[in-house]
């Protein structure tokens, strides 16, 4: 499969501080490609890095084949990039700002089929400035597939929406894919990185310290289930210590959580039912991408 993006052993700094120290990695043709990591781990700098917009002091990145910094511009008419902070004239209605857009281009897309599929037509006459935050965003997004582009970089699109329009995003994100636009998108939302990308990068302290599938990145890192339930009648949660396939039991107050393989949720609830605990909370958990980002950054905000 085709490589898209070549990035390797970047490195950029402000001064003394070094937002990315080594990155090195590709991206292919047609992937939904994630990054994340925690604030200020080097994910947009990297990705600026990518577009052009930021000189990188080490290393080398070819985006489409293209130098970003020298070749710029027919870059630039490749490409499609939704920026975390951006902004338009506030007077500029919506549709006058896709109108422009779409100028920019010799074979723009449809910016009224744009209208629709991202649920701004009704504020098509609508000022930039009486926009709320989500219809910025979506707007945001639209612009950046005005030009039909083969690469697009959407860098936490999804911050500001409503859970509704979130979950229309991400299906929209998936009409994309399967168009065989690249999508490389830089997200602080794990469950949006793992329902939407076929594979992640986590990058922490300016270097990725992990890559993979979301599926196999859990795998790696959390193999086992768990099952939690809130402790009751005096039961003492240390005898599921030796139950079958149980690796451990955590007890937080009131709430404990068995860690381990196998048919766990069953082995419990047969251990409670014989010590007649209803444990009408009894539940099971696959890990998520959340808890692999969790054990490789650590729980502390730095």
């Amino acid at each position: 499969m085709e490589i898209v993006i070549q990035a390797e052993h970047l490195r950029k700094t402000y001064r003394s501080v070094v937002a990315v120290e080594d990155v090195t990695l590709s991206i292919r043709q047609g992937e939904v490609f994630g990054i994340v990591g925690p604030n200020g781990a080097g994910k947009t700098t990297t990705v600026e890095c990518m577009m052009g917009l930021r000189q990188p002091d080490g290393g080398t990145v070819r985006v489409l084949g293209l130098d970003p910094l020298q070749q710029g511009m027919e870059l630039r008419r490749r490409i499609g990039v939704q920026l975390q902070q951006a902004a338009l004239p506030d007077r500029l209605k919506v549709w006058e700002a896709l109108d422009l857009y779409a100028s920019f281009y010799d074979q723009p897309a449809d910016w009224s089929v744009l209208l629709e599929e991202w649920g701004l037509a009704d504020k098509r006459n609508a000022s930039f400035a009486s926009l709320s935050g989500g219809q910025r965003q979506r707007l945001f997004i639209a612009l950046s597939l005005i030009n039909n582009p083969e690469l697009v970089f959407l860098d936490e699109l999804t911050t500001g929406l409503d859970p509704q329009a979130r979950r229309a995003t991400w299906d929209h994100i998936r009409a994309i894919r399967k168009r065989g636009t690249t999508v490389v998108l830089v997200t602080h939302f794990m469950d949006e990185a793992e329902q939407l990308c076929d594979r992640v990068a986590i990058i922490d302290r300016g270097r990725i310290i992990a890559l993979d599938t979301p599926r196999a990145l859990i795998h790696e890192t959390h193999p086992e289930s768990r099952v939690r339930f809130t402790l009751q009648n005096g039961f003492d949660p240390r005898l599921l210590e030796q139950v079958e396939g149980v690796n451990r039991v955590i007890r937080d107050g009131d709430e404990v959580t068995v860690y381990g393989n196998g048919p766990l949720m069953a082995r419990i609830a047969v251990i409670l039912a014989e010590h007649h605990i209803a444990a009408p909370d009894l539940r099971s958990e696959q890990p998520t991408l959340e808890d692999v980002f969790l054990t490789l950054t650590g729980r502390h905000i730095r």
